[in-house]
């Protein structure tokens, strides 16, 4: 599905990073910042650009391809991965995790979030968006199949170990290419690994 969909011409999600990005990233730590489904690149090279060492995991190779190519044409260096993330190491260390609009199933999600905790550095920060189940039906944006939306609380649950800085469920236009078009329910999520751990 994914590279059918960036085989399309242009960028399916536009060349500017998620707003929520855009205004949280002083939260997360000058370093390495992992940067999950980044599809095409734009949170990615945006990421680059705000001085973060970026490396970007995205199952299509036609996605990544074009991250690369966009990052070029911006003058930055990302490290851009093709990686499915039910089988990708999330490594350590990391300053930041950005997870923008990264749709799983309810087990890998669940498995995802376990492991980036552990994959954060001490202090390091998570920003995550993701659209909530109250999205469906509104055809603006995010999987048409409830189970792969994201419950505020359920998200809390799987994030065990962080420090939850800001979580909320927010109506708010998200307008990122053709594709994410209009007002939208999501939850917005920045979460902080203890520098100490109990």
């Amino acid at each position: 599905m994914w590279d059918e969909r960036y085989a399309e011409p242009g960028f399916g999600y536009g060349t500017e990073p998620n707003d929520f990005l855009r205004v949280n990233v002083d939260a997360v730590p000058a370093g390495p910042v992992l940067c999950l489904a980044d599809g095409e690149g734009r949170n990615g090279v945006f990421l680059a650009e705000s001085g973060y060492t970026v490396t970007t995991v995205d199952s299509s190779v036609i996605g990544v391809q074009k991250a690369r190519r966009l990052a070029a044409d911006r003058g930055v260096s990302i490290d851009a991965r093709v990686g499915d993330l039910a089988t990708y190491d999330l490594g350590r260390g990391w300053a930041g995790i950005v997870s923008i609009f990264c749709h799983l199933p309810p087990a890998l999600r669940a498995k995802v979030h376990r492991e980036l905790v552990r994959a954060l550095a001490p202090g390091g920060v998570l920003l995550l968006e993701a659209y909530t189940p109250r999205q469906l039906g509104r055809g603006t944006g995010g999987p048409p199949v409830e189970a792969m939306l994201y419950e505020p609380e359920a998200v809390r649950a799987e994030l065990d170990g962080l420090e939850i800085e800001h979580l909320v469920e927010v109506v708010r236009p998200v307008v990122e290419g053709r594709f994410h078009t209009g007002l939208a329910l999501v939850v917005q999520v920045v979460a902080r690994r203890p520098r100490v751990l109990g």
